[in-house]
């Protein structure tokens, strides 16, 4: 299992358009993949509503949370997309 708390940088947070990103990427992987946020609300990053009703802003932070066959390229492919702005920087 890998864990690591990120901060949410993109000026929309985790809205529409890159939750959307995030969940397509999270859904190339076999391994588990969940977003602990602030409120102690563990979701699942391979669903939409879920990714949305967490509500992440910019400037919250999250734990990012990979388990399985393939959990290091899941790990660094959606924490690579999260430092890099979900594609709004």
């Amino acid at each position: 299992m890998i864990r690591e708390r990120l901060d949410i940088t993109n000026p929309s947070g985790l809205d529409l358009a890159p939750a959307g990103l995030l969940c397509h990427t999270a859904t190339r992987f076999l391994s588990r993949i969940e977003i602990c946020c602030a409120e102690g609300n563990t979701i699942n990053a391979k669903s939409i509503l879920s990714v949305l009703g967490a509500c992440a802003k910019c400037g919250d932070d999250i734990e990012l949370i990979c388990e399985g066959p393939d959990e290091e390229e899941a790990f660094l492919a959606i924490s690579d997309l999260i430092k890099n702005g979900l594609g709004e920087k």
